[in-house]
């Protein structure tokens, strides 16, 4: 293979790819079989089964058992706005959204208490085996998960007070700097880190995912004078979703 050409398998994922992308192949379109892209581009069976796997790892088609490979109906990207806390609104970004009277949507959660591990315990500065309240949440949009999320927040802070529970009590679903305000805690710097990977599997599972699929995760962390009082992750489907931000110049 001369320098700079692509592999055989590549040419053809990456021909099949425009004729998505311009509509040629609109979505629920079945994909040309593996004997037809044989024949139309003239290679091997091991050549077209792997353009075919190119196409699925990145989402563009999706395998129906028994029927055939078929492509995707790709979604227009919502954004998740970020762009810095917001005092006063009482609630988390995701309520204050959903306050709009078009809104049509819901989330659950679910707290318990657990021992903090490595990765936890260096985010939140405590030690590992520390108690920590861990609150699961899941959102929906008009009935489909959009969004997955978990915070962790140590005992040592919250514990025994009005706000230990973040979704229960006089301040149950506020925002954290509000329930932190409670207790004399003052939230005075945030954090995030945006990373992407593939989906587990229980994620995906939620999500409407299939293996393979990419996911956006949202690494923040809420600081009072340094110490860390509140980390979480926020998962979103890479093709569902952009993460936009809007920060202040200084």
């Amino acid at each position: 293979m001369a320098f700079g050409e692509q592999p055989a398998y590549l040419r053809v994922a990456g021909d099949l790819r425009r004729k998505i992308v311009n509509g040629s192949l609109p979505p629920l379109t079945r994909l040309p079989s593996q004997a037809r892209i044989r024949e139309e581009y003239g290679v091997s069976d091991t050549v077209a089964l792997e353009a075919r796997k190119v196409l699925m790892a990145e989402g563009l088609v999706e395998g129906r058992s028994g029927s055939g490979t078929y492509v995707r109906e790709r979604p227009v990207p919502r954004r998740v706005a970020r762009s810095g806390y917001q005092t006063g609104g009482g609630s988390t970004p995701f309520r204050q959204e959903q306050a709009d009277p078009t809104a049509r949507g819901s989330w659950e959660s679910r707290s318990e208490q657990i021992e903090a591990d490595g990765a936890i315990a260096e985010r939140l500065a405590v030690r590992v085996g520390d108690r920590v309240m861990c609150t699961k949440y899941v959102y929906r949009d008009s009935g489909e998960t959009v969004m997955l999320a978990t915070s962790w927040e140590p005992l040592a802070v919250t514990g025994r007070t009005p706000v230990m529970l973040p979704e229960e009590g006089p301040l149950g679903g506020c925002g954290v700097v509000e329930r932190m305000a409670a207790i004399d805690v003052v939230v005075d710097n945030m954090t995030e880190e945006v990373a992407a990977r593939p989906g587990l599997a229980e994620e995906l599972s939620s999500l409407g995912g299939v293996p393979g699929h990419v996911v956006l995760v949202i690494h923040r962390t809420f600081f009072a004078s340094g110490r860390p009082v509140e980390t979480a992750d926020v998962v979103v489907p890479a093709d569902r979703y952009r993460i936009a931000y809007h920060l202040p110049v200084k």
